[in-house]
């Protein structure tokens, strides 16, 4: 993608597929020191911004994602397609089946 979009909600996700954007990581140890952002990890945890409406199988069957927007979840560590915004904001599109789990609050 040569431009660069501007934001997230210029996104639309279309069929199956799901927005998220990846929760960041503490850049701050326990005991107050800054780790240089190269070294901080990326988690596997995310939020989701976009849902798509869902698709029509062959047999006339509606498949709708089971995700709706906020909710948090598990993504896999590799997969899904990356969309910078913003700079250096990064949101990454996967189908709904390649989401690994939805986080619930207790």
């Amino acid at each position: 993608m040569s431009a660069l979009l501007k934001s997230a909600k210029s996104i639309v996700p279309l069929l199956d597929r799901i927005l998220v954007q990846r929760v960041k990581a503490e850049a701050k140890t326990a005991s107050g020191l800054y780790l240089p952002e190269k070294n901080v990890q990326k988690l596997n945890q995310a939020i989701v911004l976009a849902v798509g409406p869902g698709f029509t199988d062959s047999n006339g069957n509606k498949h709708t994602p089971s995700l709706k927007v906020g909710d948090q979840v598990l993504i896999p560590g590799f997969g899904g397609s990356p969309i910078k915004i913003n700079n250096d904001e990064e949101v990454i599109l996967f189908r709904d089946a390649e989401i690994l789990a939805k986080i619930e609050d207790h």
